[in-house]
């Protein structure tokens, strides 16, 4: 089965397209939100010249222009807007579960980096890939070329989840890797102790870079839709643990509330944006929400 019929199956092309048509009324806006960032506009490249008009501001006058022509012109200078983006995909065990959904955490994690490809790879945004496990894997450095869209496809075609995970351990990998001020798109179910992942999206943000964290959980893992005795298996250690579903549902939801709260409060301190979701949700509609959400605020 070829890549694009493994992560691209008919049904997921048309979403994707479907995603194109219905987000290209955003996307110029999604883009220029990203471009905002407060690493970009200090780049700019000289345009073109136009006449002064009352209001303009003096300090882009071309003064060498009027010294020869007697003729008030502004330079206009046009802000370099590619953003570097960098796929941060979560293969570690757990990702490869799901309860009844069609698709695992990885795949849905998947879908969503496709989306995100072909809609950066569209507007000339170079963007690349990594895998992170216990440490980091897959690598393919950031490229614009249209052909960038397929070649991230074959690489996540060969993937399969397994390991344990050290998130924390693996984004500081990715801190020492990544060259010059980027857009870091994480997508991992982050089933660890919430501090250390934290502390190193800190780092990513100290060195300058832009984060979303997609926060991808199995809808089980978000509504708990257990009953009686259940036995429960650690997919990537051999723990078991047997429990009273209906006994325990309530504290379990609290407490996985807790976890995503305290995901997005970081978050929201540090300036990464956080996009919680769980499989039940169309990969689709999970991605323009945000995409409109952050539209609206920029």
């Amino acid at each position: 089965m070829s890549s694009s019929e493994k992560y691209l199956r008919p049904e997921v092309i048309r979403q994707v397209s479907r995603l194109d048509l219905r987000a290209r009324f955003i996307v110029e806006g999604f883009l220029s939100g990203l471009h905002a960032s407060p690493f970009h506009g200090f780049s700019v490249e000289f345009s073109e010249h136009r006449k002064y008009v009352p209001g303009d501001d003096i300090k882009d006058l071309d003064w060498r222009v009027f010294a020869k022509t007697e003729k008030h012109y502004l330079k206009k200078f046009q802000a370099e807007t590619n953003v570097t983006g960098y796929l941060v995909i979560d293969q570690s065990a757990s990702m490869g579960y799901t309860y009844r959904q069609e698709l695992t955490k990885f795949d849905y994690a998947t879908c969503l980096a496709a989306a995100l490809t072909y809609l950066m790879v569209g507007q000339q945004d170079p963007v690349g890939l990594v895998t992170m496990g216990e440490k980091l894997h897959a690598h393919l450095p950031p490229k614009s070329k249209r052909t960038q869209f397929s070649s991230v496809l074959s690489i996540l075609s060969t993937l399969v989840p397994s390991g344990e995970a050290n998130h924390a351990h693996c984004l500081n990998q990715l801190s020492s890797l990544v060259r010059g001020k980027s857009l870091i798109m994480v997508f991992s179910d982050l089933l660890a102790e919430p501090e250390p992942i934290m502390k190193a999206l800190r780092q990513l943000r100290h060195r300058g870079h832009e984060v979303i964290l997609f926060h991808i959980l199995d809808e089980a893992e978000t509504q708990f839709p257990f009953d009686g005795m259940v036995e429960f298996h650690d997919v990537e250690t051999p723990t078991q643990l047997t429990v009273d579903a209906r006994g325990m549902k309530e504290d379990y939801l609290a407490a996985i509330a807790d976890f995503r709260g305290k995901f997005k409060e970081d978050c929201m301190h540090m300036g990464c944006d956080y996009v919680p979701t769980d499989t039940s949700v169309n990969f689709d509609k999970a991605l323009l929400e945000y995409l409109i959400q952050r539209q609206r605020r920029f």
